[in-house]
């Protein structure tokens, strides 16, 4: 097959590949992250490039305009290699994986941090709820040596000294320690620290070192989310978080979703590198906080995962194809504890790997996580734990029942789908007011410094503030013409929220009417969800006392606003609850808590899982939920007056 030469600008990288091969793949290949939001299906438009030089041949699209033609811009997904080719990446095309800002990280760990610098323990959470007894352990034993009147052998031995100090019916360890021991006991004089590992019910002897190392056990909690992998290492002794770190879900070059990345998973190839993408970017985690602790990578001795049900069966290369299939049915829900180093994963090499157990193929061991974090579960009251983000996750219930669901709200509220959406990290706009007659547009950004594009908070401040300013109609058209904010854009209208000269772009930025319709579908997703599920457990929304709001907008969330919108449901501000990365906590719990795993285990059979695709009144809600913040405007009569 005829090879050729793809140069990348302004990087300078240069790539060789098959002719016939995208220009998205062939950026790829040269470590260049491209936007793609559609998977490659060529539906988004948003990995525009501009050829300079060379011969391809694309696909028609609608996806660009006669200008951009006329100047060489291509899809580069739609566009294939033809021979050696010059391709300049403009900025607006390009997606990023810079680190994110302190604020986010903020607010990815906001429940154990306030300041994402600060080193707390969880001693004090933990033990309100749960007995401190971490999935991996570390013991010192001091052996008898063995004599005539004692001819145990050395693995009954081991066993009966860890049976003196602990009640455990069933050990079992691995051949390759067995082969060690006779060595490595009589070499440290019968003196070693044995790792045990809580798998499945029976404990393992993990490891066999030398001498006393029982000060030295740390272990990883990982929240993998669509857009988002925080990480945390924790003192499994002491219970103290010694740091944190968040980053960007590098699997977003393949799709902004679960379903896009389903279908990229199932191509040539495809699994293979989602599974590393993610693991990539876990083992980044590992060992930034490994070397920043000064921590011997041999005394990480566990991961515990929780995720979604397509992340974890990326993260462990499981074949998702049949999560997006009807009857919708996982591979496995409940993940036997295996070896980290089976996935890629760099701890000790004899290290547990522990994912949380899951509901359903949409609703994962991230929700359980969260269900355990908020305490719904104990509650007498009936609770409702909303996840807003790419994927809108929802649970309802007390301590007598527990129903969940998930609804496909897409990645708007993350950044992705609108022009100038972006993650919550530097230069996002977060929090917006528009003065009276749109004469003025007040917004903070993220780090306090010029804007770059608008978060999912900033969004939804967008949408109100036009709603009660009369800029939008309820059905989110731009009702105003001669303005100075508002200008023709082809087919639709724009309002521009800051002026070329407040950013650091070379543009305004701007909202427009699709983005609009993006953002509304999606709040419309999540809030008929939530109808649809109260109203299948033959509640109402009035009765619901608490509710738990999880997910990564922290305290930017603007409850009033999310109402305004139809987000949220019409309720009482003072029961509405910020509950930060309840998939983390819940996550640094079950780590720190054999009885936390167990209780995660059971909720994961507990909660129902209720299948929103085959209600036939979920297409109802949504379709009455595509207006602000309703169509029936009397199911949010607070709101009177303010639109």
């Amino acid at each position: 097959m005829e090879k050729f030469k793809v140069t990348f600008y302004p990087d300078h990288k240069t790539v060789e590949i098959q002719k016939g091969q995208s220009i998205l793949s062939a950026a790829l290949a040269a470590g260049i992250y491209i936007n793609s939001n559609c998977g490659g299906e060529g539906i988004c438009g948003r990995c525009k490039i501009i050829l300079r030089k060379g011969e391809v041949f694309t696909q028609p699209s609608g996806r660009l305009s006669w200008e951009e033609r006329k100047h060489n811009y291509y899809l580069a997904c739609l566009t294939t290699v033809q021979s050696d080719l010059e391709v300049e990446v403009p900025e607006e095309s390009r997606l990023s994986f810079e680190k994110l800002a302190v604020e986010e990280i903020a607010l990815r760990f906001k429940g154990f941090y306030e300041k994402p610098e600060s080193i707390e323990t969880t001693q004090s959470i933990l033990d309100e709820v749960f007995v401190h007894s971490p999935l991996a352990t570390k013991l010192y034993i001091e052996l008898p040596p063995p004599n005539l009147n004692d001819r145990v052998s050395d693995l009954e031995r081991l066993y009966r000294e860890i049976r003196k100090r602990h009640e455990i019916p069933i050990i079992q360890t691995c051949l390759t320690n067995i082969r060690s021991l006779g060595h490595l006991l009589r070499n440290s004089d019968w003196k070693v620290t044995v790792t045990l590992g809580k798998r499945d019910g029976v404990v393992e002897i993990v490891l066999v070192e030398p001498n006393n190392t029982s000060l030295h056990n740390y272990g990883f909690a990982f929240d993998i989310g669509t857009t988002t992998i925080c990480g945390e290492l924790i003192d499994l002794n002491n219970k103290k978080i010694l740091g944190a770190r968040a980053i960007y879900n590098k699997q977003t070059v393949f799709g902004p979703d679960v379903i896009t990345r389903i279908i990229y998973g199932s191509q040539a190839d495809g699994l293979e590198k989602l599974h590393h993408a993610v693991v990539d970017g876990m083992n980044e985690i590992i060992q930034e906080l490994i070397q920043e602790e000064k921590i011997d990578l041999n005394n990480v001795t566990c991961v515990l995962c929780a995720g979604n049900p397509t992340m974890i069966h990326l993260l462990l290369k499981i074949e998702p194809t049949y999560l997006r299939r009807e009857p919708y049915i996982p591979v496995a829900n409940f993940i036997p504890t295996i070896r980290a180093s089976e996935t890629g994963i760099k701890i000790n090499p004899r290290g547990l790997l522990f994912c949380l157990p899951g509901v359903s193929s949409y609703l994962g061991g991230d929700i359980v996580a969260g269900v355990l974090s908020c305490g719904m579960y104990k509650e007498e009251g009936i609770c409702l734990l909303i996840d807003i983000g790419t994927n809108g996750e929802i649970v309802l219930g007390n301590r007598d029942f527990l129903v969940g669901c998930s609804a496909s709200a897409g990645p708007a509220f993350e950044g992705s789908g609108v022009n100038y959406g972006m993650r919550a990290s530097g230069g996002a706009i977060q929090k917006v007011k528009i003065l009276p007659n749109a004469d003025k547009v007040e917004f903070s950004t993220i780090g306090n410094i010029p804007a770059r594009g608008i978060c999912g908070s900033g969004y939804i401040d967008i949408l109100a503030q036009m709603l009660m300013t009369g800029v939008i109609d309820r059905s989110g058209k731009i009702r105003w013409e001669d303005h100075p904010r508002i200008k023709q854009r082809e087919l639709e209208k724009e309002f521009i929220i800051a002026f070329k000269e407040e950013t650091n772009l070379d543009s305004d930025i701007v909202i427009t009417e699709t983005d609009i319709e993006n953002l509304k579908r999606a709040k419309a997703a999540i809030f008929a969800a939530t109808s649809v599920l109260v109203k299948h457990m033959n509640l109402d929304l009035k009765q619901i006392e608490k509710v738990f709001i999880a997910g990564g907008f922290g305290s930017y969330l603007n409850i009033q606003n999310a109402k305004l919108i139809g987000l949220l449901p019409d309720l009482e501000e003072r029961r509405f609850i910020f509950v930060g990365n309840s998939s983390l906590i819940g996550a640094s719990y079950v780590l720190l808590s054999h009885q936390a795993m167990q209780r995660a285990e059971e909720l994961a059979h507990k909660i129902t899982y209720f299948e929103l695709s085959v209600d036939h009144s979920y297409m109802e809600e949504y379709m009455a939920a595509l207006f602000f913040p309703h169509t029936d405007i009397s199911r949010f009569p607070n709101l009177k007056g303010m639109i």
